[in-house]
């Protein structure tokens, strides 16, 4: 009999890409049927924290509030070098220091990093996709950009700041990618299972990777994605990519950072290193020897 696995991924291009090598067949798991549902980011946030899926794409700034209920996974994440989520106001307009802001959700990567930066901003908490025209409507300053809005946004805008730029500062020189999402996956379920269903997860963001010319005319072809085909490429060159199918050294080191940053400004209760809530592959090799 097939246990029904819920995994929760926003409808943006990446989480599409790198999940639907499993909805369309490429990889598959013996009676399991994972079950996916496509909201946005801070939706999927929420529902973390109320721990409604048994695997869900989060913003890597909730972690540590779901810490003792899920466990991070080390694949199908979404790191920035070099860019990210854009600050956008008007052109030729000028931000007082309480300027009105809209945020895409409260716990939001791109969130936290602003908070930080900018602490008297008068903050509002929107759908990323109506961001744009709260804008241009002059219903807030500014906004944050995130998903493929940073590609496409109005000529009537322009960049304020990049949040890109906010990390590197706050990062005091050192070299990291910006940690932006990431998976995880419910503690509850046994760990045999779980390592199965992470091992599943990476297996697809690999095989989504390497049949990327393949897959993504699909994904179009079938309305899924929001943008075109040229946007689309982009899109996936800076957000599901090689670094996206496991966590390397440097991308564990870059969200511990975030993490710090996070507990010094008084954002978290505890300091957590990423490393120590991962699933323990470890389990299954010694069950095998």
């Amino acid at each position: 009999m097939n246990k029904t696995i819920s995994v929760g991924h926003s409808p943006d291009a990446d989480d599409i890409f790198m999940y639907y090598a499993i909805k369309f067949g490429w990889v598959s798991l013996e009676n399991t049927k994972f079950e996916n549902i496509a909201l946005d980011i801070e939706t999927l946030n929420q529902a973390t924290l109320k721990g409604v899926y048994d695997i869900c794409a989060i913003s890597f700034a909730l972690y540590p509030f779901v810490k003792d209920d899920f466990a991070l996974l080390k694949t199908a994440v979404s790191f920035g070098e070099g860019y990210g989520p854009k600050l956008i106001k008007k052109k030729d307009t000028k931000l007082k220091r309480n300027f009105k802001v809209a945020l895409s959700g409260e716990f939001t990567t791109n969130a936290l990093l602003f908070k930080i930066a900018y602490p008297e901003a008068r903050i509002s908490y929107m759908n990323f996709l109506d961001i744009e025209k709260a804008v241009l409507d002059g219903v807030v300053d500014a906004g944050v950009l995130i998903h493929e809005s940073i590609l496409t946004y109005s000529s009537e805008l322009e960049v304020e700041k990049e949040i890109w730029d906010i990390w590197v500062e706050l990062c005091n020189g050192e070299d990291l990618p910006l940690p932006l999402g990431g998976m995880c996956l419910r503690r509850s379920i046994p760990l045999h299972d779980a390592i199965k269903y992470e091992n599943a997860l990476i297996k697809a963001v690999d095989v989504a990777n390497k049949n990327r010319k393949t897959l993504a005319p699909m994904l179009l072809e079938k309305g899924l994605i929001r943008v075109d085909a040229p946007t689309l490429d982009k899109y996936l060159d800076l957000y599901a990519n090689d670094n996206s199918v496991k966590m390397s050294e440097v991308q564990y080191k870059a969200l511990n950072k975030l993490f710090e940053l996070g507990y010094k400004s008084g954002h978290y209760q505890n300091l957590i290193k990423a490393e120590d809530f991962l699933i323990p592959n470890e389990y299954e090799e010694l069950r095998s020897r």
